[in-house]
This record gives C-alpha cells, sequence and structure tokens, in this order.
C-alpha cells in the first residue's frame, strides 16, 4: 500500500468514493445528497488535485481511500493558522488495516509543512467510531454545532 498525492486520472474514483462516504454518513444524520453531488465533489476533487492538497491510499494500482484538506481562509483574522481535514474514506474491504491513519498521518504532515498550527475536522455527532479514529489520533472536541427541525415544538 503507497500514499502519493491524487492526480487528475484518479478524480472518478475519489468522486465515487465521496459519494459512498456521503451515502454512509446519511446512516448517521447526514443531510448531503448523495449521486446530487457527484459533480460538484468531483470539481472540488480536481482543485484540490491542482493544489496538492488530496492524498490517495492505493493498493495494487487501486484506489482504496482518500483524504482531503485545506489550509482555512476567511474574512476573520485568528490567532492561529488553521488545517481542516475535509473528507477522509477507506473502502469497506481495506479498513482496519491502518490506511485511515495513513491517510490522515499523510494530511498531517502536508499541513504541517504548509505552516500550518493546529487542524481540525468534523465527523457526525452520531459516528460513534469516526468520533473513537479521531480520539485516538489525538483530536479533542473544539465546537460543537446544534441543530433541530424548524418543525420542533419549542419554537
Amino acid at each position: 500500500m503507497e500514499i502519493r498525492s491524487a492526480q487528475t486520472a484518479d478524480a472518478d474514483t475519489i468522486a465515487d468514493q465521496w459519494v459512498a462516504l456521503a451515502a454512509g454518513q446519511r446512516a448517521h444524520g447526514s443531510h448531503l445528497s448523495t449521486d446530487a453531488n457527484r459533480s460538484a465533489i468531483r470539481e472540488v476533487i480536481l482543485q484540490r488535485i491542482v493544489t496538492d492538497r488530496l492524498r490517495v491510499a492505493v493498493d495494487d494500482e487501486a484506489v482504496v481511500g482518500f483524504v482531503m484538506f485545506s489550509v482555512e481562509t476567511g474574512r476573520y483574522e485568528q490567532d492561529v493558522v488553521r488545517g481542516v481535514v475535509e473528507n477522509l474514506y477507506v473502502v469497506p474491504s481495506a479498513r482496519d488495516d491502518g490506511i485511515g491513519s495513513a491517510l490522515l498521518t499523510a494530511a498531517e504532515d502536508a499541513l504541517a509543512a504548509a505552516g500550518v498550527d493546529v487542524i481540525s475536522l468534523e465527523a457526525m455527532a452520531d459516528n460513534d467510531g469516526a468520533r473513537r479514529f479521531y480520539h485516538a489520533h489525538g483530536y479533542t472536541p473544539h465546537r460543537v454545532e446544534f441543530e433541530k427541525s424548524t418543525e420542533s415544538d419549542t419554537l
């Protein structure tokens, strides 16, 4: 297994894997549509490839996982430079072999080389497996997002 920078030839495979990631996250309460976002995420994937902000795990010449990341920019000044891990996915048949950890480390190393001070990421609150994985890699909660339906009787 090799971790390398993604190439444009990988874009369709990564887009398909992102759709699988989004579909899996729906079981944890995500509102993201899956196939309807494929072309939009493919464009983001191509942008990340051009800026060298996407790594893939390759096993026997097949992409078996990916991680996307960026350096946060915005309108507000902060006292740290934040890197953001945006998506991390490993195909089910390749899980529990350390590939997710290797991808996360590759993203962290690239972000550290880019000068970030801290790295953030998100996981669905209901996704206990992802929360355990990130906690085991040193991540702790920083901000909590709340949500409620407009149909709620507490309005």
